[in-house]
């Protein structure tokens, strides 16, 4: 097949979605997180020393907890999918002809005839009978596998980037307002993140980019406000 028309730079995102979600999630975690720890400690009246002490503890546990939480979500879909091909070979073991008139089924309801659905049916099973069943049958694509150690590490450096950004802004001697700092570094880093994940994910630029700056000026607005509000009560 002549595949020249193809257009490179139209290229499909699906292969990136494990590591890309869990890099996104951890950056606008780790940024809203840690700018709202600050934010909420300034606020409370706390000391130089306590907010750097508050900041740099809640990156470190930030990053462990955004690792284990998802090595361990995407390592459950890793057991699920191995779980369903055990199943699906067990199946092809006992009832083939069963398997086979079940994709033939699948082939007719996506717009096949009869008589074409088999004779595809029949190819695929000669090429590989079980991995056709795993993506025809139970969705499942090696380019979409699930990648727990991948996820894992994404999500650590991404919230510890994420966090560091806040921290850094905490020290610029730019603004003399603390929380007006913190608030003004994050959502400038919010904003780079919105547009770097809506550009990788090749999504709408503005919508999404107002969606993450938005989620993270709502937390840091909560939680200056409880630290003010401990402060005032003398918490």
């Amino acid at each position: 097949l002549n595949m020249s028309f193809i257009d490179k730079n139209e290229e499909h995102r699906a292969h990136k979605a494990g590591w890309l979600r869990a890099a996104v999630l951890g950056v606008n975690d780790g940024l809203v997180s840690i700018a709202s720890l600050m934010v909420g400690v300034v606020a409370a009246k706390q000391s130089e020393s306590v907010i750097v002490t508050t900041a740099m503890a809640g990156i470190a546990a930030g990053a462990l907890s955004m690792a284990v939480g998802e090595y361990v979500s995407v390592r459950s879909q890793v057991d699920i999918e191995e779980s369903d091909r055990a199943i699906e070979a067990k199946q092809h073991a006992t009832n083939p002809e069963g398997e086979f008139l079940e994709l033939v089924q699948i082939y007719m309801q996506r717009g096949l005839n009869e008589e074409l659905a088999k004779q595809v049916a029949e190819q695929m099973h000669q090429h590989d009978a079980l991995e056709t069943h795993m993506r025809d049958e139970l969705g499942q694509f090696e380019h979409t596998k699930a990648r727990p150690v991948q996820a894992a590490v994404a999500s650590a450096i991404s919230f510890t980037i994420g966090g560091l950004i806040p921290f850094a802004g905490f020290h610029l001697p730019l603004i003399n307002s603390d929380p007006i700092r913190i608030f003004t570094v994050t959502v400038f880093g919010l904003a780079i993140a919105g547009y770097l994940s809506a550009r990788t994910a090749g999504t709408h630029l503005i919508k999404a980019t107002s969606r993450v700056v938005i989620g993270g000026v709502i937390g840091m607005i909560i939680t200056g406000a409880i630290g003010a509000l401990a402060h005032t009560a003398g918490i």
